[in-house]
């Protein structure tokens, strides 16, 4: 992986995020990915199973936000990323995400560190 074909993946997935359904999430993810949504917390494994916890985490494909992303690093099929996403809500989030990549481009482990100010 270089940056320009993570920088296409992130943009995959913002794209996936404000589309109806689950069915883009097999463009972007490997079969059997895991997907961790925070430290401490239990990974989330394989398509239908990602596919649930996303749509329970999101209001709906026509969610109002903006996000900002910028590569940190790329080291063979290994990726960090620091992302800003501002909710039209007001809610806002600083994350890291740790992806690791299959051959084909697509994420074979991803790994979310979320973090919003302070109430």
């Amino acid at each position: 992986m270089d940056r320009s074909q993570v920088q296409s993946w992130i943009g995959g997935y913002e794209r996936a995020w404000r589309t109806p359904g689950t069915e883009t999430l097999a463009a972007l993810f490997t079969p059997d990915a895991s997907y961790l949504p925070g430290p401490y917390r239990e990974p989330v494994v394989g398509l239908p199973d990602i596919g649930e916890m996303w749509e329970a985490e999101r209001a709906g494909p026509a969610e109002e936000f903006d996000m900002t992303s910028e590569i940190v690093a790329v080291d063979g099929d290994v990726a960090v990323a620091r992302l800003e996403v501002r909710y039209g809500t007001g809610e806002e989030f600083r994350d890291l995400w740790i992806m690791t990549f299959a051959g084909d481009g697509r994420c074979a482990a991803f790994e979310e560190w979320p973090y919003s100010p302070p109430n």
